[in-house]
């Protein structure tokens, strides 16, 4: 499997269900030239839960400290994979197959480019980097 991989840190900002929360957050995070190179906003009722993976950790924890109130960050599994049908698959599976707890996983996505980012939440990085170094 022709991935690279590493951990990497991850943002969640809780948002109040309201039009142009999410814009504020993602245009604060723009005007600070911080790339967001994957993301997933999930919904839970009245808030929501926008977790995002960025180029730079520490430009965005230094946006997020002046522009949001709720916000906490965690260290998850990192892959970029080849842009192709099957690779998040195939690489899900090995982390199955060696009995490595997936918590929740999401990518960016684009047509046009060779590689996406995987977010992966494991409850043991290191096993699962093993997993996939010895795949």
């Amino acid at each position: 499997m022709e991935t690279t991989m590493y951990v990497g840190t991850q943002f969640t900002i809780y948002l109040v269900n309201q039009p142009g929360v999410l814009a504020e957050i993602m245009g604060s995070l723009a005007a600070a030239k911080v790339n967001v190179a994957a993301l997933a906003l999930m919904d839970s009722g009245e808030h929501g839960a926008l977790r995002i993976f960025c180029d730079d950790a520490t430009a965005a924890r230094n946006v997020l400290g002046k522009s949001s109130e709720r916000w906490t960050e965690t260290d998850v599994l990192i892959l970029e994979l080849a842009n192709r049908p099957g690779s998040f698959a195939e690489a899900s599976g090995k982390l199955a197959a060696a009995g490595v707890d997936i918590h929740y996983a999401y990518f960016s996505g684009g047509r046009d480019s060779e590689r996406t980012v995987a977010v992966f939440k494991v409850a043991d990085p290191t096993k699962a980097k093993q997993a996939l170094a010895e795949a």
